[in-house]
């Protein structure tokens, strides 16, 4: 096997390898250049360059073994960002964001996942215009990717007289946060800024500026964060937020490139996909990725998800009729 040097170098897990590589290089050929000025040394030089292969052999192994360990890390995820926002439909559609919100905790807590807040912003409703949560637990990326895109929701509103049906949308984004990052950001493209967090915290809370929110210039992805007690953790989970929301980007640029592999066979990953319509007045939910339905909503709102969950992550497929 052989491996680019540069790029071992860029990661801090692979470095110091990329190092004894190199100083093995330069060994060989010293050794080589040895034997081309006097033949008689052959038996000598025989012996260290296979001592030299042998500590490649070595070297290569251990660097194969942490690149393996790498790939299954960053398969199964341990740590996410779930962020909703509401999206057409006004009042409504905070209250649909703040009622998935509220869904996916409940399936969390009962996978015995840690779940944080990061930043809320409510409606005059007490829905969500949009929130960011940090979740914790074994396999909870792998769990929940597929539920990336826009939700829709079709149902009577307590103030329509009517009775007429609403449809209102969320979008729901699911980011990985990966041990290994694979691009730095350029301070230079950064803005930052400072106010004062709200709710509960301390006396403290609301006379220093701890909250922070990052704007990446070349995007206009902007962050926000406000769960941790100081300005320098929350500009730490910010940044992590950040880069993990460009690395989502990078990831769906990709994924719209081909076609036919298992991503795009239930969908980019796009946040601008709309993957699922929650229809109350026929009690029943649909993914449009798989043409599949499931009935109870009421008890699916209350986080019982695990058998839509399962379907997607598997891709079984159902003959039901997709919604307009």
């Amino acid at each position: 096997m052989s491996f680019d040097i540069e790029e071992l170098k860029k990661s801090h897990t692979t470095n110091y390898f990329a190092g004894i590589l190199e100083r093995l290089n330069r060994e060989e050929a010293e050794v080589r250049e040895m034997l081309d000025s006097d033949a008689s040394l052959h038996e000598m030089v025989a012996a260290e360059l296979k001592s030299i292969q042998e500590q490649r052999e070595s070297t290569e192994k251990q660097i194969q073994d942490i690149l393996d360990k790498e790939k299954i890390e960053e398969e199964y995820v341990n740590e996410i960002v779930l962020e909703v926002r509401a999206g057409a439909g006004g009042d409504e559609a905070s209250l649909f964001a703040w009622r998935l919100a509220h869904m996916y905790e409940i399936f969390c807590e009962g996978k015995k996942f840690a779940w944080k807040t990061n930043y809320e912003s409510k409606s005059d409703v007490g829905g969500y215009k949009e929130a960011s949560f940090e979740i914790k637990g074994k396999g909870v990326y792998e769990m929940l990717r597929y539920e990336t895109g826009v939700h829709r929701v079709q149902r009577i509103p307590s103030t329509e007289k009517n009775g007429r049906v609403h449809t209102s949308t969320a979008s729901v984004a699911i980011l990985p946060i990966r041990k290994k990052v694979l691009f730095e950001i350029n301070p230079a493209d950064l803005d930052m800024e400072y106010s004062r967090s709200g709710g509960a915290g301390g006396q403290n809370v609301n006379k220093v500026e701890t909250a922070v929110r990052l704007i990446h210039k070349p995007t206009g992805i902007d962050v926000r964060c406000t769960s941790e007690r100081t300005q320098l953790g929350n500009r730490e989970k910010a940044m992590q937020i950040l880069t993990a929301k460009l690395q989502q980007m990078k990831e769906e640029e990709e994924a719209k490139k081909y076609s036919g592999d298992r991503k795009n066979q239930i969908g980019t990953g796009d946040r601008s996909e709309k993957i699922r319509t929650y229809n109350f007045p026929q009690d029943r939910v649909t993914d449009h990725r798989i043409k599949k339905s499931w009935h109870n909503l009421p008890k699916i709102m209350e986080g019982d998800i695990q058998e839509i969950v399962d379907a997607i992550a598997s891709g079984e497929t159902g003959d039901s009729e997709d919604e307009d």
